[in-house]
């Protein structure tokens, strides 16, 4: 929490102002004076950074911390009603403590329900406890152990683990670094198979409108032959030409 520079914000150089100082202000922004406002916002930031304090154990960015918080802090100066006779910051700080805590909340990647966590909870117990037998803790043994199906500890310990950004590096030497991202590949969409399909793509476009319906009904839809010619009206001799013919046609654009 003692980062100076904040969102771009330098919170060192960040202005003081008094009380006498937000009361004029807020005068002035509610008769409609932008500049008035952008300097009650600058001029009140500190009290967001006070309040920022009190999430420093949540694993957060702290300028998306502070972002929320300062929408706390905007939100409170427009519903803010100078005719009550309560000091602003009374008002201000539920309003960025909620904007915080929401922000916290919804921005978890993933929400795992209670009877989830308290399943995790019981894995990990069981896990201490075989470990502490001297024996390996296999996903089977702790099933075993809980007296649960396996996929049930899976399911668990998926629910509690960190997401890993992408972009999370694996390896750093000399200046280059290896992202996580570099490591994974996908089997089914090669390039190779990317190119295959653009190719096919190309070949459906230059058969006939009836060539491509019955392709479609044949290999989309799954249709016997028989089908497809009570369907589009002709005999199913012709749709076997016309399939054959089809394919042929698609067979020689490709090669």
């Amino acid at each position: 929490m003692h980062k100076v520079e904040i969102c771009g914000v330098d919170t060192s150089g960040l202005p003081k102002l008094t009380a006498k100082e937000n009361e004029e202000l807020m005068l002035k922004i509610k008769a409609g004076d932008k500049k008035a406002r952008e300097k009650f916002i600058v001029g009140n930031m500190r009290l967001v950074l006070s309040l920022m304090k009190r999430f420093r154990a949540k694993a957060a960015s702290q300028d998306d911390v502070f972002q929320a918080g300062c929408v706390g802090l905007i939100k409170a100066i427009d519903h803010f009603d100078v005719t009550v006779g309560v000091k602003f910051s009374t008002y201000a700080v539920p309003m960025i403590l909620g904007e915080i805590k929401r922000y916290l909340r919804d921005g978890n990647s993933l929400r795992v329900s209670r009877s989830i966590r308290d399943t995790a909870y019981q894995v990990l117990k069981a896990r201490e406890r075989i470990e502490s037998r001297d024996e390996e803790a296999t996903i089977a043994r702790i099933a075993q152990e809980m007296e649960v199906a396996e996929r049930e500890v899976v399911y668990a310990l998926d629910a509690i683990s960190d997401p890993v950004s992408l972009y999370e590096p694996v390896y750093n030497k000399a200046g280059d670094t290896l992202l996580l991202m570099d490591q994974l590949c996908d089997k089914k969409n090669t390039d190779e198979l990317w190119t295959e399909k653009v190719a096919l793509g190309e070949a459906m476009g230059r058969l006939a409108e009836r060539e491509k319906r019955i392709l479609y009904l044949r290999y989309f839809q799954g249709k016997t032959q028989t089908e497809i010619s009570e369907e589009i009206g002709i005999s199913q001799a012709q749709v076997s030409r016309l399939e054959k013919t089809a394919l042929n046609t698609i067979k020689l654009n490709i090669s």
